[in-house]
Formats: C-alpha cells, structure tokens, sequence
C-alpha cells in the first residue's frame, strides 16, 4: 500500500516539533518538548534511533514523507548496540556479495552526511587489515567477491605482512587482505550527526517509550509509556535489542542479545606504531579478536567478535569481567607483543542483537498490514545504516516502476529461526 501524504489536522500542530532534546544537542529557539503535546499524527513513526533507525528516518524523510521518530534513552546511549566510540566498516564479507555491495554504497554516504554535518572527521581512514590463514575458505571468498565487484583490496603475503607490521606477531601460514579506503566509524557521534540531520530535513524527534501495540490488521496509533497518542499511516520499529523485548512472543527466540565486552589499552609513551597510519584496523579471522588502532588518543581497541552469554540491554551490568579481560591479555601478549603489559584505560559493555542466520530482519510484522520490523545487526550492522535505510524506505513506499527494488528473501522474517551462540556473521 502506498503512503498517501496525510495533512496534519490534530489540534496539537506535532509536525512542527522538532526535538533535539536528547544530552549534547541544544534544544534550538522555538522548539516544543514532547510533554506539550498529547498526540502526533505523522506518515511513518520510526521508534528507535540507533543506526538502523536514524537512517530509516533520514531516508523516508527525503523520499517526501512526513516521520517521526521516537526514542526511549535517545540517539546513540549508552545502552544501544549503536553506542560507543567506534565501529568497523569493511567490504569483506565472503562470499555475501549483497553486504559488500551495501558497504561499498553506505561508505560515501557515511562521509557525504558528515561533511553536511560539519563532522568529516567521523570517518577515519585508517584501512582495514583482514589476518587469515592457510586456506581459509571465508577469507578466499572474501578475496573473489571483492574482486568481482571492484572493491579495492590487496592480498598479501606472509613476508609482506611482516615487512609493512612488524608490530604485529604473524605466524607461519598467516597472509593477509589488505583494505585500503576501509576505516572505522565514530559510532556515537556518527548515529548523533544523522539524526541530527534528519530533523534539519523536518524528522520529528520526541524521546519516549513506546509500548507493544495490540491487535490485528492496520495499525492506527501506538501509545507510550506516558499515555501520549503517535498516530501514522506506517510504523517502523527498528528497536536494535529491544525488538524482543517490544515482541517477546514473535521475536523472543529469534532474536538474540548478547553481551560483547571491549577493553581499550593504553599505549606505551612516545610509541607510534600502533596509532594511525602505522596501524591499521585489524581482524583476526582464526581467533574471532578485533580491534583498531589508538584513535583520538582514547587507547588500542580490542574486543572478542565471539558471541557472549544472553543479556538485556536494559538491566545488564555493564562492568567487564576478570575472565574476558584474561583472554584478551593472553591474546594480546601473543599478537602484539609491545603491548602485553599495557594498562587498561577503558572498557566497555554493549550487546549485539543476533538472528539465528546472521543475516538482518527486515520484514513486515504478520499480525499487522502496516507495521515493519527492522533489526538483528549481529554484530556487523553499523556499517550498513546508510543503505539499509534508503532499502527500508523504497520497501516501505513500495515505489513502482522500473527502479523498484525488490525484497531480499534473506531479510525475511521466515528465515530467523531460534537463536543459539554462534560466531558473528
């Protein structure tokens, strides 16, 4: 069904609002806060701001749509999958042609909103190094993908390795693919910017929870926690972790929230190899360890990509522990040996949000004609905001013709099955 551009006949004028009331960004001259207004009336509620959100919202909103998008803790806290300092972005993807096609897409996208957003800096191009073995057959098809679509990359050799990072310990067997234009997203930040972005484009924000909606067929309105009314023609819950908690009985074992600790180690005085450009972002592809370089001078990230135990974002400690701290200092005595004894400066708890195939969730609800779920990042979501939000917004408005683009079957709810603890996708 079509969206049909709705006039804004409430009494309470909603679509005036703009709400940058969450803490960093200035409530602006003029604008209203949510508590003086009892309903809105829009063309698509968006509820959750993270990544996934923020960029659906940006989308519909430039494809001509009227949006509100709504969140409980705001862009980018500090309990989100799309919270803290950094994220990966990186065209490897094996042989998953469509995710590197999306990463390819989403990087200049990433990089347009930020010099809009006076923020270029939230791109950092520090590379991304990929430490594969023998003849690992992901790394392989990572390698034949990217050269099918054109990503820029280089294979190397073991002895070339040890030549360009001799910081790095590299076994005999290892080799390496290099991605040169590859870097790291200021996660935090970079989800603020869009959302930001989008209320200048005249996205209404309003921060606030949204309770389950009940019932069947077209949904009309979903009320939050307060008792205030959001009315709209089509609603998008891109609720990252929360999405089983908002659907616990379609998605509660479908999807997966899993504790994911990350430690941030100072680096020794006056040393420059492991900063950029001399370091670059790296994946250990045997071990399952990530990490980045010493960005903003805020300490070596490393972080295990393994999944953790069953967590809830809202209630989960989120104080690291003495066991993962102990495998990532084991790890990081054997990989980068200048740095075994360095200090913890930061750490860090979030959650990935896993579907039982890796793959995202994008499909409508089926006890509702108007109602879309949008999540299970797994762990390598961020990168992909940009383009899963302008695919979002085309399945939304279901626009014709030639340009339209079709749903992709591995999005589809059918596909998500129980999850169990697996490797990240």
């Amino acid at each position: 069904m079509k969206i049909e551009r709705r006039q804004f006949l409430k009494t309470l004028g909603a679509a005036t609002v703009v709400g940058n009331n969450w803490e960093g960004l200035p409530k602006k001259s003029g604008e209203k806060r949510m508590s003086e207004f009892r309903s809105y009336s829009v063309d698509v509620a968006v509820i959750g701001a993270g990544v996934f959100g923020s960029w659906t919202a940006y989308s519909l909103q430039k494809s001509g749509v009227k949006v509100l998008l709504l969140d409980e803790y705001g862009p980018a806290n500090a309990r989100a999958s799309s919270g803290g300092e950094s994220r990966i972005i990186r065209m490897g993807y094996g042989a998953d042609e469509i995710y590197t096609r999306w990463s390819m897409h989403a990087l200049p996208l990433w990089q347009k909103l930020f010099v809009e957003a006076g923020q270029p800096g939230l791109f950092q191009p520090t590379g991304v190094l990929w430490i594969a073995r023998d003849q690992d057959p992901y790394s392989l098809a990572s390698v034949a993908t990217m050269q099918q679509v054109g990503a820029k990359f280089e294979k190397l050799a073991l002895d070339d390795l040890r030549r360009r990072f001799p910081q790095v310990f590299f076994e005999d067997g290892a080799w390496g693919i290099f991605e040169p234009n590859s870097g790291v997203l200021m996660a935090r930040r970079a989800v603020q910017a869009v959302a930001e972005q989008a209320q200048k484009l005249g996205v209404t924000y309003v921060r606030e929870a949204a309770l389950t909606p009940t019932g069947r067929g077209n949904l009309s309105a979903i009320k939050t926690a307060s008792g205030k009314t959001i009315s709209a023609d089509t609603f998008v819950f891109a609720c990252g972790p929360w999405l089983p908690k908002v659907f616990p009985d379609l998605l509660g074992s479908r999807i997966f929230p899993s504790r994911q600790e990350v430690f941030f180690l100072g680096i020794p005085p006056g040393n420059s190899q492991f900063s950029p450009p001399a370091m670059p972002t790296w994946i250990d592809m045997k071990d399952g360890f990530y990490g980045m370089p010493d960005l903003e001078s805020r300490g070596f990230k490393i972080a295990d990509d393994n999944h953790g135990e069953k967590a809830d974002p809202d209630t989960q400690s989120r104080i690291a522990t003495g066991e993962s701290l102990e495998a990532v200092k084991n790890y990081i005595a054997r990989r980068f040996p200048a740095l075994k004894d360095a200090p913890v400066v930061e750490s860090r708890v979030c959650q990935y949000e896993n579907t039982s195939n890796g793959d995202f969730l994008i499909d409508r609800h089926p006890d509702f004609d108007n109602v879309w779920l949008v999540g299970g990042g797994s762990g390598h979501g961020f990168k992909h905001g940009p383009s899963l939000g302008e695919y979002v917004a085309a399945q939304v408005l279901q626009k014709g013709g030639s340009g339209a683009v079709k749903p992709e079957p591995r999005f589809s709810l059918a596909t998500k099955q129980s999850t169990q603890n697996r490797s990240v996708h």
